[in-house]
């Protein structure tokens, strides 16, 4: 048997040394344009801030290596650029010396990945523009910091390249904008949770720009001015483009593979295209996406080594289905830590799926031991308890968290069963009673109906629109801290023996900081004869995503 492999990397290099592993004595050629057979290209931005020193630890496998141990033949600066899968032959082209020859194989594995988009605005070929998406791209951008003494740098896209780039050159001690045409930076959250990172980034120095998009580039003699979308400009000494990227399918394409509707070449679960005798991995296709069943293209690590092992093992006879991507991400910008699982607020609304959401504010670890920070939690889920997704912020115990309801997800726990999870506990790690089990606790509150929640963009329509009065249940130097307009304040303590300080059928909406003692006094007022509803995560979330 005879397996060709286009593209390296993550998928590509996996499936390799899974087919060896599997079949000693099949003929696996790997074709790589690259320089490189594997890379962390997710390490990229830290060895340009300097927290990865050494350069050469971003290389995952080298060419020797993998031939050495898989006996695998590895051609580097050799690209596919044509498919005949009539005659399953692929035409290689050789950059160095521009010959082109023709291999033949049995079976094709395509992991090409996804490329960075470049749109065809004015200027954009300017050398002051880069993108970041290989190691070639991390030496230019590097090569333009030592040789052009860089003081203020423009990044276009507040995606994860965007936010990890403006975080490391704040590293280098360079000023950054970041330019973003959506409200929010990082869209894998919502914007309550993402506008906790907007004032995380204005505290360190980085300059957002948001809700407007750019219109061109004009360089000068010592930089280039980016035009944006609502006539204002940006001065730069470096642009990144950091906007996105797309399933990269020219060979699927120009060979008539069958290519899904976002854009992703269409595979079945098998991760087949459409030639039984072609596979395809890794950022280049589209997948099932695990809650609600749907096609999208996820560019994630985790998914194309999961992909490379399974097309690997079908290939040699051990045939294993793809069970779809929950799309789990994590994100460090400067002290905190941003993540995310399965679907967001907006992809929920987008998709027109009902949903309820409970947001978890909490320390990482007991209160009592030093270095307690706080950190919120989000779980979203539908009326039937199935978990939809959860995303959370925070200095420390975010990646735990988002780990657990994963697991969850994947493991079809409904929402109010993540009380039963018995999670390590010891003072430094935890609190007796997890935030994911506390998460559980205030689904099932809302679900049963002891507690009716409000949301943060809701707290307006209620006031406003509904005529519910806003009741601060903390204390008097909380409230005077800053609190919801036209808030009637009795802490939770109190509630009991002022009860005849509210008025009877009046409607209530009740907040604290974090949404706990909340949550206590709607249990009072209602067991009492009020109408209360408890505003979800308290101040903590609505006031930075309303200011």
């Amino acid at each position: 048997m005879k397996v060709v492999i286009i593209g390296g990397v993550a998928g590509g290099a996996s499936a390799a040394a899974r087919l060896r592993r599997q079949d000693e004595h099949a003929q696996i050629i790997l074709i790589e344009r690259g320089r490189y057979i594997s890379f962390a290209n997710c390490g990229l931005p830290y060895h340009i801030g300097g927290v990865i020193e050494n350069r050469e630890s971003l290389l995952v496998q080298r060419k020797e290596d993998m031939e050495a141990r898989f006996a695998l033949d590895v051609r580097l600066r050799h690209e596919a650029v044509s498919l005949d899968r009539e005659r399953k032959e692929v035409h290689v082209r050789i950059l160095d010396t521009g010959e082109v020859y023709t291999e033949r194989y049995d079976t094709l594995l395509l992991s090409p990945g996804a490329e960075p988009v470049r749109p065809p605005l004015a200027g954009i070929d300017s050398s002051y523009i880069k993108t970041l998406r290989s190691m070639t791209d991390m030496d230019s951008i590097i090569e333009s910091l030592h040789t052009r003494d860089v003081k203020h740098a423009a990044v276009i896209g507040a995606g994860f390249i965007g936010i990890e780039l403006a975080e490391n050159l704040r590293r280098r001690g360079i000023r950054v904008t970041v330019v973003e045409k959506l409200d929010q930076v990082l869209p894998i959250i919502d914007y309550d949770l993402a506008s906790q990172v907007h004032r995380h980034l204005a505290e360190h120095q980085v300059k957002l720009i948001l809700k407007t998009g750019v219109t061109g580039f004009s360089e000068g003699e010592d930089g280039v001015a980016v035009t944006l979308e609502d006539g204002r400009t940006v001065d730069a000494d470096l642009v990144i483009l950091s906007i996105g990227v797309r399933p990269e399918t020219s060979l699927a394409v120009q060979s008539g593979l069958e290519i899904g509707i976002t854009g992703g070449i269409k595979v079945n679960e098998f991760l087949q295209t459409s030639d039984p005798d072609i596979y395809a991995v890794g950022d280049a296709i589209e997948v099932r996406h695990v809650v609600h069943g749907r096609e999208v293209c996820i560019p994630l690590a985790w998914p194309a080594n999961r992909q490379g092992r399974i097309a690997a093992d079908t290939i040699t006879g051990s045939r294993k289905a793809y069970r779809g991507t929950l799309g789990t991400s994590i994100l460090q910008v400067f002290d905190l830590t941003a993540a995310s699982t399965g679907l967001n607020e907006k992809t929920l609304s987008s998709n027109g799926i009902p949903y309820q959401a409970v947001t978890v504010n909490r320390n990482q670890h007991a209160e009592y031991y030093p270095g307690a920070k706080p950190f919120t939690l989000k779980v979203l889920f539908s009326g039937s308890g199935e978990i939809y997704g959860a995303q959370a912020i925070g200095e420390d115990g975010v990646d735990k968290r988002i780990d657990v309801i994963a697991s969850a997800i994947r493991g079809n726990l409904r929402v109010w069963e993540l009380q039963e999870l018995e999670l390590a506990y010891a003072p430094p790690f935890n609190a007796a009673k997890d935030p994911v089990n506390i998460a559980g606790y205030a689904a099932e509150n809302v679900l049963n109906g002891s507690v009716k929640a409000v949301r943060w963009f809701e707290a307006d329509h209620f006031i406003s629109g509904q005529g519910f009065i806003p009741l601060d249940v903390r204390t008097q130097e909380e409230h005077q801290s800053g609190s919801l307009p036209g808030s009637l304040n009795i802490p939770v303590d109190e509630l009991r023996g002022r009860l005849d300080e509210l008025e009877a059928g009046q409607n209530y909406l009740v907040y604290c900081q974090v949404g706990h003692r909340g949550y206590v006094a709607c249990r009072i007022l209602s067991q009492r004869g009020f109408s209360a509803c408890n505003l979800d995560g308290g101040y903590a979330i609505w006031h930075p995503a309303t200011s």
